[in-house]
């Protein structure tokens, strides 16, 4: 008879045995083990604050694995977000953790593992948020890994004197870690699907492309953000812009010799009016000849890396609404009139017919909900459109998330599909941007559609094979709480594929 409700389970890795906990999943009951806040990298503190991962130290005895360890610095969402996505802070310098949760921890059990990236424009986020909770796919045969890795300028800004890109060296020391250590967690390390959503996703896009990578996961899942990186001038400005209001020299040096809280507030006001609608200076990846040579769009769409990998990509139809709902830009938008519209044309490239055509789509659209439809083409439908017609040796398959939010105004927005994909939605932290009432047969079929995935590289629907198909989640006839977005979820799926 195995362990009970409650008891604790040890399992020996490289470093040192840690104790995780037997905990039932919440909607089943049925019992998972759950092991939090494990070390994969020494704590990037003081002079190592800016430098690349180092393993960590070995340790004798028992580690308690049962609370979710240290989150990375970050700064709090602005309020009008901060309502609607839960972002805990766990203090403490040893961030650079993970979560595994298992059904099985038998090293002959060889279970598919699933590695999660969370999302957060690369400045906020954990794998703490309790939408991320890993026992619903322990419940359903799936070793889940979710990563925290460092965030911001101690991840991504540009040093003279420190390597670039520190936040994706954390995620492949993370993914290194999962290798040599998840079968002692009942995974199989030849099955490991990383994935990931927005910055998330622009993550699993950059692992992809990194040389470093190559062989740490056999498939991959974007949802919500693209392969990109940004101009490594853009990235310098920022990090000028954050050195001036600190008043030190822009080096690693001089911003590690500076306490974390000034940091996360210097970047804060550097950051308050950029984003990927305004521009302007930002923290995110760049082309490094260390840990990414080439722009992971170019190289994924040439065939020049992981063409092997299948992956499983797509998008919610409203992505903007997280965007610009919530500060009131939609409405903004709308009192700006044809002059939104032409400035979003202007802005994406798109001719007049392709809007002619999302007018006739969308024939209630407001000028805010066009303007908003198009720049979601030019940040995510498109790009990722692009990958998934790349002639590659290994499949591709697409989906849309069409089921509306029951938050006034929120729409199929950017997001709203983790809970679902997690099947978390019983977690009053879901509620805060699905509504109170979200359809649990959806979020049974979404995260069937990626357990399948992990197991087979088949989600359950035709590959992608330029112009379809495309598996729309939450269409017409979904209707609980919410409803169906209009856009891609009916007659839109012939503008926007």
């Amino acid at each position: 008879m195995g362990p009970g409700i409650g008891d604790a389970v040890r399992v020996r890795t490289g470093y040192g045995t840690v104790a995780g906990r037997v905990e039932p999943e919440a909607r089943t009951g049925r019992p998972v083990i759950a092991f939090r806040g494990i070390p994969y990298a020494a704590p990037p503190t003081g002079p190592a604050a800016f430098a690349a991962p180092a393993p960590p130290a070995h340790w004798d005895g028992v580690r308690q694995a049962v609370e979710f360890g240290p989150t990375p610095p970050k700064a709090p969402y602005p309020p009008a977000y901060a309502r609607l996505l839960p972002d805990p802070a766990v203090p403490g310098e040893d961030f650079l953790n993970l979560n595994v949760w298992t059904p099985d921890p038998a090293p002959s059990a060889r279970l598919p593992v699933m590695v999660w990236l969370h999302g957060g424009a690369l400045t906020r986020g954990s794998s703490a948020c309790p939408v991320y909770d890993g026992a619903p796919f322990a419940r359903d045969g799936v070793v889940l890994v979710s990563v925290n890795y460092r965030l911001g300028v101690l991840g991504y800004g540009l040093f003279p004197d420190a390597p670039a890109n520190r936040g994706l060296l954390d995620q492949i020391a993370a993914l290194e870690w999962v290798r040599d250590n998840i079968a002692g967690f009942g995974g199989d390390p030849d099955r490991v699907t990383v994935f990931g959503e927005s910055a998330g996703a622009i993550s699993v896009g950059a692992l992809l492309a990194a040389p470093r990578a190559a062989g740490l996961f056999a498939r991959a899942v974007l949802q919500s953000g693209p392969p990109e990186v940004l101009p490594r001038d853009r990235v310098r400005a920022a990090v000028r812009r954050i050195a001036g209001r600190l008043k030190v020299p822009a080096t690693a040096a001089a911003f590690a010799a500076v306490g974390t809280a000034g940091l996360m507030d210097a970047q804060a006001a550097v950051l308050r009016r950029s984003g990927p609608l305004l521009g302007g200076p930002a923290l995110g990846l760049v082309t490094d000849p260390g840990s990414l040579p080439a722009d992971p769009a170019a190289a994924l769409t040439s065939g020049a890396a992981s063409d092997d990998v299948p992956l499983l990509l797509g998008w919610t139809t409203e992505e903007h609404r997280l965007w610009l709902s919530p500060t009131g830009a939609l409405g903004l938008l709308d009192r700006f009139g044809p002059v939104a519209v032409g400035l979003a044309r202007a802005r994406t490239g798109k001719d007049r017919a392709a809007v002619a055509a999302l007018r006739a789509a969308l024939p209630d659209a407001g000028p805010g909900e066009l303007a908003g439809q198009l720049l979601t083409d030019l940040l995510l439908r498109d790009p990722l459109r692009a990958l998934a017609s790349a002639p590659r040796s290994a499949t591709s398959h697409c989906y849309a998330f069409a089921w509306r939010s029951g938050v006034p105004g929120m729409g199929a927005c950017h997001a709203l599909d983790l809970g679902f994909v997690f099947d978390t939605l019983t977690v009053p932290e879901s509620s805060w941007l699905a509504g109170t009432t979200p359809p649990q047969a959806l979020a049974d079929e979404m995260h069937a559609a990626w357990v399948a995935f992990a197991r087979t590289g088949d989600p359950g629907w035709a590959p992608w094979d330029g112009t379809g198909p495309l598996k729309v989640f939450g269409g017409p006839g979904t209707d609980a709480g919410g409803g169906a977005a209009p856009a891609e979820g009916a007659a839109t799926a012939r503008v926007l594929p």
